[in-house]
């Protein structure tokens, strides 16, 4: 072993973590098939599950600022995605707020969100941590 190897950050995820994780994948395709199928009730209820377990893996990560950033987007693309189907389902995406936009456009708010939380991740906080290079072992 080098030393290089010996002192790079490693980012290893437990065993009961990463199978929340891909519980949380389950929730979600359950939560997206329930939209296209217009399965009200359980599109509605995987909502609650789904976030709950961004949240928890964006906490659980927070020590890694690029697992953060990234797992912070995903929470507020999942907002938004949850929101504009709710939307959808009760038939208030296209009312008009003002102007062309609809209701469906304020989903607009966490997507453009997570856009702005990735941009200071690559834009502003990776370049001045070139040193702190995050090593990610599955």
């Amino acid at each position: 072993m080098n030393h290089t190897e010996t002192t790079t950050p490693v980012y290893s995820i437990p065993l009961k973590y990463r199978k929340m994780e891909n519980l949380h994948i389950v929730f979600w395709l359950l939560k997206d098939v329930s939209w296209c199928m217009i399965w009200k009730p359980l599109g509605i209820a995987m909502i609650f599950p789904t976030l709950i377990i961004a949240i928890v893996i964006a906490w659980r990560t927070r020590q890694f600022m690029s697992e953060l950033c990234h797992n912070l987007a995903i929470a507020v693309w999942i907002s938004a995605n949850s929101y504009w189907m709710v939307s959808e389902f009760f038939h208030f995406d296209a009312h008009i707020i003002t102007g062309g936009i609809t209701y469906k456009h304020l989903a607009l708010i966490p997507f453009v969100t997570g856009l702005i939380v990735l941009a200071y991740y690559y834009l502003y906080y990776k370049p001045r941590h070139q040193e702190e290079e995050e090593i990610i072992e599955a």
